[in-house]
């Protein structure tokens, strides 16, 4: 059984975190990064082709992180692959073992590094979902027997600051009716929001896991509230890591990156946390340190 599931489904607080394969076939940085995290992340998501930059696979790179025993979290976008080419995949991570999926549209190819590529978006996030669990049950999607099937935890990702959030929970619903267990949130800031969307979402059958993402300067986090949609920083908190100085505005991210999760967890507003530090993996254990995990 998944890790991760065992742990979201016996009621533990989860703790997850992400791994981004690097451009080219050197993955030496990213498994050091991976050793000080066995045994104190119950899994790993590996991005697929994160913002539509052309890397190493997410399947090639679970397979790694698994045989250094970090379980992890197979993403699965719909932007690069038709459906043959997804099963085909989902049917690779069952024979490496791979317990655990992530499903998701993908960001269109404009925003990449090759925007001349084709989208193909035979599937998006629900059809991979669906495609998963027929998969699950020993067939393929028209009907086919197969010969040993995998097993998955299926996940998916919200995000609790879109406005208006009736969107963002119609289509979990959707993606609960298809097949998704467990949620990674977009990264969240203000608490207040992160209260409201636990009392919107506390009946639906799933679990829910705050994105976290440290701040590494104001003008990160002003840029992301102004560009990113679904992302929003409290003035107060760029503030105080302005007042931090320049020398000390990772550490005093990492450190508030801490205290939130500590208060997320207090006031039970999530079923675990999603740590995306993006391009510095090495500070995932100074953020579980600052939030006593």
């Amino acid at each position: 059984m998944s890790l991760l599931k065992e742990t979201l489904e016996s009621g533990k607080f989860a703790v997850t975190t992400e791994m981004a394969p690097p451009k080219g076939t050197d993955l030496s940085h990213l498994l050091e990064c991976a050793k000080p995290l066995v045994g104190r992340v119950h899994a790993a998501n590996v991005t697929d082709f994160q913002s539509a930059v052309m890397r190493t696979t997410s399947l090639a790179t679970c397979k790694l992180l698994k045989d250094a025993g970090l379980e992890p979290v197979l993403q699965m976008t719909g932007r690069d692959r038709n459906r043959i080419a997804i099963q085909g995949e989902m049917l690779s991570a069952g024979v490496f073992g791979i317990n655990n999926m992530l499903a998701l549209t993908g960001d269109h190819t404009v925003v990449g590094d090759h925007p001349q590529a084709k989208g193909v978006f035979d599937l998006d996030c629900v059809g991979i979902l669906q495609t998963a669990g027929t998969l699950i049950s020993g067939k393929d999607m028209v009907g086919n027997e197969l010969k040993g099937s995998p097993e998955f935890y299926l996940g998916a990702s919200v995000t609790p600051e879109y406005t208006p959030i009736e969107v963002q929970l119609l289509k979990m619903q959707k993606k609960i009716n298809a097949g998704a267990r467990f949620f990674q949130t977009q990264a969240i800031y203000d608490i207040e929001h992160m209260r409201e969307f636990r009392r919107l979402t506390k009946d639906m059958d799933c679990k829910v896991l705050a994105g976290i993402v440290p701040l590494k300067s104001p003008g990160m986090a002003k840029f992301m509230t102004a560009n990113v949609p679904g992302i929003f920083v409290p003035d107060d908190q760029i503030e105080r890591l302005r007042a931090a100085g320049k020398e000390n505005w990772v550490s005093e991210g990492i450190k508030m990156a801490g205290e939130f999760i500590k208060q997320l967890k207090e006031e039970g507003l999530c079923d675990g946390v999603h740590i995306m530090a993006i391009g510095a993996e090495e500070n995932v254990p100074a953020i579980l340190d600052a939030a006593g995990l």
